[in-house]
């Protein structure tokens, strides 16, 4: 195998695809990044599977003598992103008619400041990334997925032991998708507009085949950041009861589906409120920041305090033995009067995801869950449960 390619091309693809390399490989070969040259569409096609999460990339090169072997992906990522700028020759030295015994999968990189070898391994080691074909296809916009997996991600749980909650529940509705994330404590349910629906056009949608599946965040994250470096509008996604595909121009992304049943969401979210608080995003978030300072002292709780009188919103902190603080904003506000606490955390967790000027809360006590909504924009609920304190 032999191809010459520019070292800024090698370079961001290998950062790319480094991303589904596993930190501690099940087998020696996951430690390492597939990298198949073709002869005839004079590409090279980067693959890395961590059995769970696989991004695949191609771009094009030189291709003199075509090949297939595993590189270590640190290694050489590592060696290639400090390579000045212009042309890197690869070539693993092994003819395609030696006996793959006799090979010892030594690559060298030449570049115009010097040469670098490189052990690798043989790709027939390297396991195939799934397929899925005979599931369903959906064509999703690429704004739709950011904008929904912008909004929701922040929400799903870190905790391994609540598998189906380390995901992003994904539902395809008549005119868009639905985006569901929650780790127990919060919930974040975001609907956005999709201009096409499963492939058949204006064909009703089988509520058995459509887009309804929990994707791992981890992979969902990677999707983001791919997704937000292209210039695709649509991303067609291949699916069945295991797996789920992402495929668009000359990348793919693939990841196993979260086995169980995701909680029934929709009933957690209140109908009907008592109180309405409207805020300015910037203004409320600005001060939590800084509030948070002295929550992060005791158990990150603020206490939001609501004067319809005033019209004022009060944000305090009583952390004892260290300090206290307090913060007051303007705030349009309706019902009575009320005293709650939060999650500090929570709480800009949520308006960090809100890019709108204002926002709205809605609850009824102290004790029952309240809902932030961004004001002229997406259509976006998010779920945070008061913290019940003591005296409160």
């Amino acid at each position: 195998m032999k191809l010459v390619c520019s070292q800024s091309s090698l370079s961001a693809n290998l950062s790319l695809v480094s991303r589904a390399v596993s930190s501690r490989p099940s087998h020696p070969v996951l430690a390492n990044i597939l990298l198949i040259a073709d002869e005839a569409l004079q590409q090279v096609k980067l693959s890395a599977f961590d059995l769970s999460l696989g991004i695949q990339t191609s771009f094009p090169a030189d291709v003199v003598t075509g090949g297939k072997l595993t590189l270590p992906a640190k290694l050489l990522t590592d060696i290639v992103s400090r390579l000045p700028e212009g042309d890197i020759t690869l070539e693993d030295g092994n003819d395609e008619a030696t006996n793959a015994a006799d090979t010892n999968f030594l690559t060298t990189l030449t570049c115009a400041s010097g040469r670098y070898q490189v052990r690798g391994m043989s790709a027939e080691e390297f396991p195939e990334l799934p397929v899925v074909e005979e599931g369903e296809v959906a064509h999703l916009s690429v704004e739709s997925l950011i904008e929904g997996l912008r909004s929701s991600l922040f929400s799903a749980s870190s905790d391994e032991t609540k598998q189906v909650l380390t995901g992003v529940h994904l539902t395809m509705q008549a005119d868009g998708l639905e985006f569901a994330a929650t780790d127990g404590h919060r919930l974040t349910v975001v609907q956005t507009v999709n201009a096409d629906a499963i492939e058949g056009g204006a064909k009703p949608l089988d509520p058995e085949k459509a887009l309804d599946v929990t994707i791992p965040a981890k992979a969902l994250q990677e999707l983001a950041k791919m997704l937000e470096r292209q210039t695709v509008s649509n991303v067609a996604v291949h699916f069945d009861h295991s797996q789920v595909v992402f495929e668009w121009t000359d990348q793919r992304l693939t990841s196993r589906l979260l086995e169980g049943q995701y909680p029934n969401y929709r009933q957690l979210v209140p109908r009907q409120f008592s109180r309405q608080i409207t805020a300015e995003r910037r203004l409320l978030l600005s001060a939590l920041e800084r509030i948070a300072v002295l929550a992060d002292q005791k158990n990150n709780i603020v206490k939001l305090t609501l004067d319809s009188t005033s019209q004022l919103l009060t944000l305090s902190v009583d952390a004892q033995d260290v300090g206290s603080g307090k913060e007051t904003i303007p705030a349009q506000i309706t019902g009575d009067d009320l005293d709650v606490a939060f999650n500090v955390k929570y709480l800009m967790d949520g308006l960090k995801a809100i890019a709108t000027t204002e926002i709205q809360i809605q609850l009824n006590t102290a004790t029952s869950p309240a809902i932030v909504t961004p004001l002229g924009s997406i259509k976006m609920t998010y779920l945070v449960m008061p913290v019940q304190v003591r005296g409160n």
